[in-house]
């Protein structure tokens, strides 16, 4: 892995967490993902599953984590099954966890070699009744690949159909949302590692300029600062682009008085960032680029205050829809007669402003959170309003990334990165 190692306590900590959400008498299953193919023997980078990195730190395929809290042997509590590792992998795919290196990454004691898990679980699901299973319940998932995790599962559920079945995804979505302090440095380190690649690209956009080059500055800059890159498909969006919400072609040339939206940014240790400003190609804001984009701005900054513990939701974008109603109406997008005759369902500030606001953050830049329930703090939520006017040929997003505190306004953990007019033109001009 490219970042440094993380502190044990994290994952530690995490699976106690989830441990004491459990049913007595019950064992939880967690899998890594698939490397999966391209075609003849190209495959996509590994990336691991989220679930099984949060509660272990592991970070390599082929490896599945246990939790059995009530097991009558101590040392089935905690168990991690890996890919035993030798001399020909070492020297055709590199180092692979040894039992040793899979203790210090996680903190868990009992680790057995992959070939060994049918014997093991055979005595494990003996002891148990339940078995917790993985299913991807994000209310933005749109799967239709089998995964590693469900053919587990099919398995685990056919060879013992007599166990009753419960669900991780309840539980983790209620602690990953909530961030541990060591998850919160290494957020802040993406965000910090997206600023330097920003403050980059100021220096960097002209006239002529290609959006697939900025995209390059950007990847050498997060690389070179121990990311794999971008959290995220970057959107790098001159002009018009900009009114393509998820524009990620980045293949126009930046044309001179034209804006450029950007939202991209850096992940590190598995950890997303995500971050969005919009610039002009020529240095200097148009009167009416600056004009919406300080109406923008304002919306960002009030409805940041508006994130607070007890807040539901669904409710903050009803208000956040009011500060910018009120923002386009100054801009003169909007009539009072456009406000009064409004379909409740889709108010008339969503011919400009189509998208939410604000998004639970972390190991997924769309994060676990359950969006009925009342914010807390310590969860990590993106501020993302925009102002979007293809006739005018431009497009405007600002997005940062805060933490909830118990009391008071959020702590942005984008503070540094340039986002006032003034400031992006005098370092786009120094």
């Amino acid at each position: 892995m490219k970042y440094s190692l993380i502190d044990s306590s994290l994952f530690i900590n995490n699976r106690k967490k989830f441990t004491t959400k459990m049913k007595p008498s019950s064992l939880a299953v967690f899998n890594s993902n698939d490397i999966y193919p391209i075609s003849a023997d190209s495959t996509i980078p590994f990336q691991q599953h989220r679930d099984i990195f949060y509660l272990s730190g592991v970070d390599q395929e082929e490896s599945i984590l246990v939790l059995f809290p009530d097991c009558p042997k101590e040392k089935h509590r905690e168990i991690l099954f890996l890919k035993e590792t030798n001399a020909h992998i070492a020297v055709w795919e590199g180092e692979k966890l040894t039992k040793e290196k899979a203790f210090e990454t996680s903190g868990i004691k009992t680790v057995y070699w992959l070939q060994d898990m049918e014997k093991i679980m055979f005595e494990l699901m003996t002891q148990c009744d339940t078995v917790y299973i993985n299913t991807n319940e994000h209310y933005r998932a749109n799967v239709e690949t089998e995964t590693r995790e469900d053919r587990y599962t099919k398995w685990l559920l056919a060879k013992y159909p007599a166990h009753n079945v419960a669900k991780s995804a309840p539980i983790l979505q209620r602690l990953r949302s909530v961030k541990n302090p060591i998850e919160i440095d290494l957020i802040q380190q993406a965000c910090n590692i997206t600023e330097k690649g920003f403050r980059r690209v100021l220096n960097f956009v002209k006239p002529g300029v290609w959006e697939y080059e900025i995209e390059a500055e950007l990847m050498h800059e997060f690389l070179r600062n121990r990311s794999k890159g971008f959290a995220y498909t970057p959107i790098i969006a001159s002009g018009n682009n900009a009114n393509v919400l998820h524009y990620i072609e980045n293949n126009k040339q930046c044309k001179a008085g034209d804006l450029i939206l950007f939202d991209t940014a850096a992940e590190y240790a598995n950890y997303a960032s995500d971050l969005s400003r919009t610039i002009p190609v020529s240095g200097t804001y148009s009167d009416r680029q600056k004009a919406v984009y300080n109406a923008v701005l304002r919306v960002k900054n009030e409805a940041t205050k508006l994130l607070t513990p007890g807040t539901l939701w669904a409710d903050y974008h009803v208000e956040v829809g009011k500060i910018m109603t009120s923002e386009l109406l100054g801009l003169g997008l909007l009539d009072k007669a456009d406000v009064q005759k409004e379909d409740p369902d889709w108010p008339a500030y969503k011919k400009y402003f189509m998208h939410g606001t604000s998004h639970h953050m972390g190991l997924d830049t769309h994060d676990y959170g359950i969006l009925t329930e009342p914010m807390q703090a310590n969860m990590v939520f993106t501020v993302e309003p925009g102002i979007y006017i293809p006739d005018e040929g431009f497009g405007i997003r600002i997005e940062d990334d805060v933490v909830i505190q118990k009391t008071g306004e959020p702590f942005n953990l984008m503070k540094n990165i340039p986002i006032e007019v003034e400031e992006i033109e005098e370092l786009m001009n120094s």
